[in-house]
């Protein structure tokens, strides 16, 4: 792989509230490194989205206004104020205005951030967001460059007239990673580190005068980047083959995987997954509890399975009718925007977690177990962001449930007791079947067809992993089918790839609905 996505900052996550991981997840990070790099209070924000891009037409429906607020107001994207952020911005005295203009993108979810300070500072920030919660910030008011959010970053601005002093250039020469000196007045240098820069070090910078400013970026992602060791693997074939050769299941190379990634301790990490797994389970009990939002289509129905199946009405299926039921509960918690981890996407987080709890709790698995099986739903996620990657704005929602029933496949192998191999045959039978999966909500709320598209992908991949543990022929290799998903990718025309301009999207109820849900937000 040329790019190794981690399980935690790429995959598994984010925690979040809010419909979608690339609208508000990937939004709320933007503005909040934006903010950081503002470098005083916010006084006011206008925000517009490129005219012909995918956010255009959908941004407040699907959670971005939310999400940019939330970060320009320094909340954390899991405070319960995310809900209302229209509010506490009028109470705190911050003006954010939303626009559509027209301006050159290399990407079809870039925003495009304009912040003043309260002490008359201003910049501009071109960023996009690129699937699943990650984000890229681009530009700098005329300075490109490239930040993810994944480490400690400081900004300096130097004068192009004069030369760096002796003393500080070895620091700075230690961590540069990008200079740009576009107009021949200045150069943006930034040092990018896995630990923040030494006081001294920093204090330095600040009060030479041949830098106009420095300005520290923390980082937004949980796991810091700048760690890594050498992954002893780098493909799905030589994943199969070091596994076996040192007779690991799938859980167990997930594991490994992160730890070269990260730099941290297995224990570490088996902690951190642990955490993420009761977040999830929490929000399976929150639906199956029953939630309220007002702006929503789905009224509470995850409570349903139990009941038709106590009436007699449905068949005494204990581990299906358990996973449309877990995979229902997530999809409703995230519609009232309570708590859920995107894994791999907001608009697939039902499937995993459904389908292993559901499987779990059939197999009466140990927490230890789970934590295996996601670790091992992981890895292939992994694999799949290095060569398709999450946005179903680029590639529809076969890189959403797809890659969600994949992993899951891959996650119920393991919990089985299956091999890397199966659970690699498992996860590339299940995405075969997922190719092509248009991305075309209702009403731009990640409500319909999402809950049958998270449950569908729950359920292909029990089947997939199925087949897999009872040795079917999977004919077509995995990274086949990565390939295979990006070219169709490609092929797709834009209207069925979350632009809300095909599709289900634009049929006689969908347009009644969205107007419907618009005017009941006006009325309140």
């Amino acid at each position: 792989m040329n790019k190794f996505p981690g399980l935690f900052n790429d995959v598994i996550g984010p925690v979040m509230r809010g419909p979608s991981s690339s609208h508000t997840a990937a939004s709320w990070r933007i503005a909040r490194v934006g903010l950081q790099i503002l470098n005083e209070p916010l006084k006011e924000a206008t925000i517009d989205f490129d005219k012909d891009g995918a956010w255009a037409g959908n941004y407040r429906e699907q959670g971005t206004t939310m999400g940019i607020d939330g970060g320009l107001l320094g909340l954390d994207i899991i405070d319960d104020r995310m809900k209302h952020t229209a509010a506490l911005a009028e109470e705190k005295g911050v003006v954010i205005r939303y626009e559509v203009n027209a301006f050159p993108t290399k990407h079809t979810n870039t925003v495009r951030l304009t912040l003043e300070g309260r002490h008359g500072k201003k910049v501009q920030i071109l960023a996009a967001s690129i699937g699943g919660g990650a984000f890229e910030i681009q530009q700098i008011d005329d300075f490109k460059v490239t930040m993810h959010g994944d480490c400690y970053e400081t900004l300096i601005w130097k004068k192009n007239n004069q030369p760096i002093p002796e003393d500080l250039e070895a620091v700075i020469s230690q961590n540069a990673l990008f200079a740009q000196s576009p107009h021949n007045t200045s150069t943006l240098i930034c040092l990018k580190s896995s630990a923040e820069l030494p006081h001294e070090h920093l204090k330095r910078l600040q009060e030479n005068p041949v830098f106009d400013e420095v300005v520290v970026v923390n980082p937004v992602l949980p796991v810091v980047s700048g760690n890594e060791k050498e992954i002893p693997f780098n493909s799905v074939p030589s994943l199969v083959e070091y596994a076996g050769q040192n007779n690991l299941d799938m859980g167990d190379m997930g594991l490994l995987y992160e730890e070269c990634l990260s730099g941290l301790s297995g224990k570490a990490l088996t902690q951190k997954m642990a955490n993420i797994i009761s977040i999830i389970e929490h929000s399976i009990e929150s639906g199956l509890r029953g939630t309220v939002y007002e702006d929503r289509i789905l009224p509470q129905q995850s409570h349903l399975i139990k009941r038709a199946e106590s009436e007699g009405n449905i068949l005494r299926n204990e581990p299906v009718n358990n996973i449309i039921a877990y995979v229902t509960a997530i999809m409703e918690a995230k519609s009232a925007m309570e708590v859920i981890v995107a894994n791999p996407t907001a608009g697939s987080c039902g499937a995993i977690g459904g389908a292993l709890k559901g499987v779990a709790r059939a197999l009466s698995s140990t927490s230890d177990d789970l934590i295996k099986a996601y670790f091992a739903s992981g890895l292939i996620g992994a694999f799949f962001d290095q060569t398709a990657g999450f946005s179903a704005e680029e590639y529809g929602c076969q890189v959403e449930c797809g890659a969600a029933s994949g992993m899951a496949a891959a996650g119920i192998v393991q919990l089985m007791g299956g091999t890397v191999k199966q659970a690699v045959n498992a996860a590339s039978l299940a995405i075969q079947n997922m190719i092509g999966l248009v991305c075309d909500p209702v009403a731009d709320r990640v409500e319909v067809p999402c809950l049958g598209k998270n449950v569908n992908a729950a359920m292909n991949a029990l089947s997939s992993a199925t087949m897999a543990r009872s040795g079917f022929d999977v004919v077509i290799p995995l990274d086949e089918v990565f390939q295979t998903v990006v070219q169709v990718g490609k092929q797709m025309p834009a209207c069925v790839k979350c632009t809300g301009e095909g599709g289900l999207a634009v049929t006689a109820t969908s347009v009644r609905l969205k107007e419907q849900l618009k005017n009941e937000s006006n009325r309140r």
